[in-house]
């Protein structure tokens, strides 16, 4: 896998911030990150976890506000 960028006008500065977002978004920094020490299988299911977790309260965030509902001081309420 490459990733190439193409400087134009000398604007190297440019090309960087777009290397930074292409490197973000293939997810080669986060997978070096978590490749740089190790963890216990326990620690990656944990992990994994949450990040389903994160992924399903967000989903469900969406429909409620879709099918209507609103979150006030903690309690969840029917949008007039």
């Amino acid at each position: 896998m490459s990733i190439k960028v193409e400087v134009r006008n000398n604007n190297v500065e440019q090309a960087l911030r777009v290397l930074k977002r292409k490197v973000q978004k293939a997810g080669i920094i986060k997978d070096y990150r978590d490749r740089q020490y190790y963890k216990k299988p326990s620690e990656k299911r944990v992990e994994k976890m949450k990040e389903r977790d994160k992924v399903l309260a967000k989903a469900r965030k969406k429909h409620e506000e879709m099918m209507g509902y609103v979150w006030i001081k903690g309690k969840k309420r029917r949008r007039i």
